[in-house]
């Protein structure tokens, strides 16, 4: 906000809600209720792996009236519930629905972004004069409809109306499940007097903490507070500023932020892993980093490994080269680099690793050096034999062992690489 402007309050937004916030009640575990009718009504938590360790990634609602939340491991959600079914992802199903919401996004405007796989945005600015002048209430109501005829009875969602998308899914989370709630200029004090900050999203502990801190303790307090103090006393950043537009109704939010980061990460799946299993789980969480860069165009010159000891004690390293690097074999021999620094005192629990200052990959660029080019030739065959074929049909022999063993994780808080786990499954 220019300085000039800092002094001045920022009114409540007077335009009429033009964002719609559609979000799928428990996805995972509705979508298997849907596809299994014989867990409808049964309490359903959803995991990556199924195995003793577990952990709830989706619960059902019926899981949910009995305390099982996300992140739970599953002994402990089995104490809870005793009558618990904990069912794997199944990603084609998913995908299913995803491109089945899709589908009926686009049907209202052509403007449309999915936040998540479960949830996505209507944007109606430049449709109402001569594509939809309907109510977005109706349009709203349509869309539950809609969902459950074409892909399923037992499917329910919220809805969320506002003018910006920050509090369209502020709307949509007010009453789950299978709300409808709009949020205008009149009615938001009224709907931010009956939430706590945390209720807020993006406002978790820590955040809650800086706003306490400065004497905020509502949401009401975080509306009226001035600009400058959220800027410079709360965050220190002008995302301050942006917290001051946001919960006035005004948009902030529309825009795509670059991918900083690609990578993956396994808790193993041996309590004594062996030096041989190790590499071999090292090796395929690099190939699979690999296809992430290749698929969304990218190459990276930094390599980061984390480990995490059976002791709670962890290790971290991270290296910078000159040349980026996007094939399997290349993002493997850089982390076998920093790999075989770690300390050996105690059993590795979990590993990750992680790629970062990316640029644009220019594979379609012919280089000078021969043996550059026949390594991008051969990694591109490689994906279209593994497109054509399934998942690691062709595969380095080194991460054949963990083959099957460490499983795609669904991205829940992206879409970026929804499609690639999906062609691959």
């Amino acid at each position: 906000m220019p300085r000039y402007l800092q002094n001045l309050e920022l009114p409540i937004s007077s335009e009429q809600p033009q964002i719609l916030h559609i979000d799928l009640n428990s996805c995972f575990a509705t979508v298997e209720q849907q596809a299994r009718p014989l867990l409808r009504g049964r309490p359903v938590a959803v995991t990556n792996r199924l195995t003793k360790n577990a952990c709830v990634v989706a619960a059902s609602y019926e899981a949910k009236a009995l305390g099982v939340k996300v992140g739970m491991g599953y002994a402990d959600a089995k104490i809870l519930a005793p009558d618990l079914i904990m069912v794997e992802t199944d990603p084609p199903k998913y995908h299913y629905v995803y491109k089945k919401l899709i589908k009926i996004m686009r049907s209202y405007s052509p403007t449309i972004g999915m936040k998540s796989i479960d949830e996505g945005i209507i944007d109606f600015h430049g449709t109402r004069q001569n594509v939809n002048q309907r109510p977005l209430t109706v349009i709203g109501h349509e869309i539950k409809r809609r969902l459950r005829d074409e892909v399923g009875s037992w499917m329910k969602c919220n809805v969320g109306i506002a003018p910006n998308r920050f509090l369209a899914k502020t709307a949509a989370g007010l009453h789950k499940p299978d709300g409808l709630d709009v949020i205008t200029r009149h009615n938001l004090r009224q709907t931010l007097s009956g939430m706590k900050l945390t209720d807020l999203t993006g406002i978790a502990e820590r955040n809650q903490a800086r706003l306490n801190a400065a004497g905020i303790h509502t949401p009401l307090q975080f509306l009226d507070a001035p600009a400058a103090t959220l800027s410079r006393q709360v965050f220190h950043s002008v995302c301050g500023d942006d917290w001051y537009r946001r919960l006035r109704g005004w948009e902030v939010d529309d825009t795509e932020h670059d991918t900083k980061t690609v990578g993956r990460q396994f808790v193993m799946d041996e309590w004594q892993p062996s030096e041989e299993t190790l590499l071999s789980r090292l090796s395929h969480l690099s190939e699979t980093t690999a296809m992430k860069l290749r698929h969304r165009g990218l190459a990276a010159r930094g390599v980061y490994i984390y480990l995490m000891y059976a002791n709670g004690d962890v290790w971290y390293e991270r290296r910078l080269f000159k040349m980026p690097v996007y094939t399997g074999s290349d993002v493997y021999r850089r982390m076998m680099l920093l790999f075989n620094n770690r300390p050996r005192y105690d059993w590795v629990r979990m590993m990750s690793v992680s790629c970062y200052k990316l640029e644009a990959a220019h594979t379609n660029q012919i280089s000078l050096l021969d043996e550059v080019n026949k390594e991008a030739w051969l990694s591109e065959a490689v994906d279209t034999i593994n497109s054509l074929y399934g998942e690691f049909t062709v595969t380095y022999a080194s991460s054949l062992a963990a083959k099957g063993l460490i499983k795609q994780k669904i991205p829940f808080g992206t879409t970026r690489y929804f499609e690639l786990l999906c062609n691959r499954a």
